[in-house]
């Protein structure tokens, strides 16, 4: 059993099966990238989830044991500067998170090209990675990621909440900022929702990222290679107002632009809010040729 710190309100059943996870670590900046693995290698390539801003591996919690449970070999990382891995050698952005995990990739799954999922900031990781490092990957699923071209600037607002005094103000905060910006439907805004975002937002040590807001993506999407497959909650807060101009912002970014997946009823957070269909989606397109 690993030593991975589990959210309490997890189902006990949920918790005892992720806690087989295994922890390894690769170089990152003055210490370790930390990366939580499930499943053994099998006939398929291994699927590698990249979590959102201000994240862990948490933001995957109820997608990794279906795709285990389907004979693939899972592993997570927390991203540079997030969760339990050191900060990146230089840089606090997107841009600065490409070496630390491309040495991580070509260390853990040598000559492996990879199933690589990016949710949110680490979907434009992801699409920078490959840009850079094409050969890591063989199929590409952005999940609600940002910096497509399609919005100018940013149609919602966060707020501050370091400022206050007590962690009953600060949970308000976050409750607002959940509801405006990761889940369509804030009455899901319960227990397990609040204890994986208040840990993650504290161990955020890259707060001044910018890439998201520009259009570095559907840039770097020109130099991807491998199939380009998109999912996201058709109530995206990233894309209000605008989700139904996105498809056609992937065909002209990607060569090899698969289709883009809506998911009904949920926000930018689809993978937990939706969970079930989520799931579905990307099991039909991990089913596919890459």
């Amino acid at each position: 059993m690993s030593n991975i710190a589990l959210p309490a309100f997890l189902a006990l059943e949920q918790r005892q099966q992720l806690a087989d996870a295994r922890r390894l670590t690769t170089p990152c900046g003055g210490g370790d990238l930390v990366w939580h693995a499930w499943g053994e290698p099998g006939r398929e390539a291994p699927v590698v989830l990249f979590h959102g801003g201000s994240g862990s591996w948490t933001h995957w919690v109820h997608n990794i044991l279906p795709l285990v449970a389907a004979g693939r070999q899972v592993l997570v990382p927390d991203l540079p500067g997030f969760g339990d891995s050191a900060l990146p050698p230089a840089g606090g952005d997107a841009d600065a998170l490409l070496e630390p995990l491309a040495q991580g990739l070509r260390a853990l799954l040598p000559g492996q090209a990879v199933d690589l999922i990016g949710f949110s900031f680490g979907g434009l990781t992801a699409g920078m990675l490959l840009a850079e490092q094409p050969k890591l990957a063989r199929r590409l699923v952005l999940v609600g990621a940002p910096a497509m071209g399609v919005v100018p600037g940013r149609p919602f607002e966060l707020k501050g909440w370091r400022h206050l005094p007590s962690a009953a103000a600060q949970a308000e905060i976050h409750r607002h900022n959940l509801a405006v910006l990761m889940l369509h439907d804030a009455s899901l805004i319960d227990g397990l929702v609040l204890e994986i975002h208040i840990t993650n937002v504290l161990r955020d040590r890259m707060p001044r990222r910018r890439l998201s807001q520009t259009d570095v993506l559907a840039r770097s999407l020109a130099r991807v290679a491998c199939p380009v497959h998109a999912i996201y909650g058709v109530h995206d807060a990233l894309y209000r107002g605008r989700i139904e101009q996105l498809e056609a912002a992937y065909q002209q970014a990607a060569p090899d632009f698969r289709g883009l997946t809506l998911i009904p009823g949920a926000g930018h957070w689809v993978q937990f809010e939706a969970a079930q269909a989520f799931d579905a989606a990307l099991a039909a397109v991990l089913a596919g040729a890459p």
